[in-house]
């Protein structure tokens, strides 16, 4: 794998620490900035909204530059929004300088996935995803939880410089070792019809799903640990760790799967995360069976998902920037939808088992979509052309 592939990886480590970090640090940005805790949650919800919408307005900014140039530039300004938010004693510069940074990771997510897919052989394209998507897997086990750390220690601040310095690493090692060429785009006219495609689009909407049904129950693993599972609040950070390494060993694994056996993979990964999620949300109440599956539900759930923008990036391959940029939008609207669906079942009277029905739910959606695209395939391969 080339050294420019792992480079994208280190700086969507950073980012993934920026976009997730938040959690850990809420209260002190509210006592910094004298806000409530619910307005300076709206933070986060200022990245993921930018994220969603940002990410193919930036592609379709972004694509006919060259990527190195495009890369620099999108990440500089995620450096710079995170300097202004150290700095700054005022919330709303702060919410601004969110969305600032979201649209700058948006941006970079799509031109660093087509350029990571370009960097490699056809046969190597899942593992070159998998190795840039195996940055945000290293921020939910490391830089979230140091993030954090730094924050109660040395104050909010120190998080967002860290975040910055971090960032400037891989700002020198993409300037020396991504090439300056340019994406082989068609037309914007071109690109969007190929972006119009139906299997394009139904992948799209799977992803979707899928990284709903996974952010979910991810997000409410800690009620769900400590109420249901009955384990004491100081395993909770154990158990999101657990989670993350099951990540890693997901993306690390997956990759090397899904370029020789793609379809299977996503097919059976897919299958396996409904039964995981739903067993889950069976057997919460015993540490013996939920913690393993905690693991295994990460496992699954990354190493299904780079398979899937992969194929993204493959039925798109006429307009790569786009499609990472569609990409990287329908994965922030599964990871904002998801936990926004667990929280009304939540607020229903569900309980906290409710939010792992909810991804097995999510996942069931993702299954029968794919199946019935296979169906509509199907039947049109077998309607005979008409005849004089």
């Amino acid at each position: 794998m080339p050294l420019a592939v792992y480079v994208l990886g280190l700086a969507v480590f950073a980012q993934g620490t920026s976009e997730f970090m938040l959690s850990g640090l809420l209260p002190g940005i509210a006592a910094g900035l004298h806000v409530s805790v619910p307005a300076a949650g709206l933070l986060t919800s200022a990245f993921a909204v930018g994220m969603a919408v940002g990410a193919p307005a930036m592609s379709l900014l972004a694509r006919r530059w060259p990527r190195r140039r495009a890369l620099l530039g999108f990440l500089s300004a995620f450096i710079a929004a995170h300097v202004a938010g150290a700095v700054t004693t005022s919330y709303a510069v702060l919410l601004v300088t969110r969305v600032a940074a979201a649209l700058a990771n948006a941006g970079f997510w799509a031109v660093a996935l087509a350029a990571a897919v370009a960097l490699v052989p056809p046969d190597a394209r899942a593992r070159a995803t998998s190795v840039v998507v195996g940055g945000v897997t290293v921020a939910c086990v490391g830089g979230v939880p140091a993030g954090a750390l730094l924050g109660g220690h040395l104050g909010w601040r120190s998080a967002f410089w860290a975040v910055a310095l971090v960032s400037l690493p891989a700002l020198a090692a993409i300037a020396r070792t991504i090439p300056d060429d340019r994406s082989p785009a068609a037309s914007a006219a071109g690109e969007l019809r190929v972006l119009a495609s139906r299997p394009l689009l139904v992948t799209l909407a799977m992803n979707a799903l899928f990284q709903g049904a996974t952010f979910c129950t991810f997000t409410y693993l800690a009620p769900l640990a400590t109420h249901v599972t009955g384990l004491a609040d100081a395993w909770v950070p154990a158990l999101l760790a657990l989670f993350g390494l099951g990540s890693f060993a997901g993306v690390t694994l997956g990759g090397r799967i899904a370029d020789a056996h793609p379809s299977a993979l996503i097919a059976g990964g897919m299958t396996a995360l409904a039964a995981g999620w739903a067993a889950l949300a069976l057997t919460a109440g015993s540490p013996a069976a939920a913690v393993p599956l905690v693991f295994v539900q990460g496992m699954l759930a990354f190493g299904t998902g780079p398979a899937l923008i992969a194929r993204v990036l493959r039925l798109a391959a006429d307009a790569p920037t786009l499609a990472g940029g569609l990409t990287t939008a329908a994965f922030n609207v599964g990871a904002t939808a998801g936990p926004w669906l667990g929280g009304l079942a939540i607020g229903a009277g569900l309980g906290y088992r409710s939010p792992a029905w909810v991804s097995a739910l999510l996942m069931a959606a993702a299954l029968g979509t794919a199946a019935s695209a296979l169906r509509v395939r199907s039947g049109s391969a077998a309607t005979p052309s008409p005849t004089r």
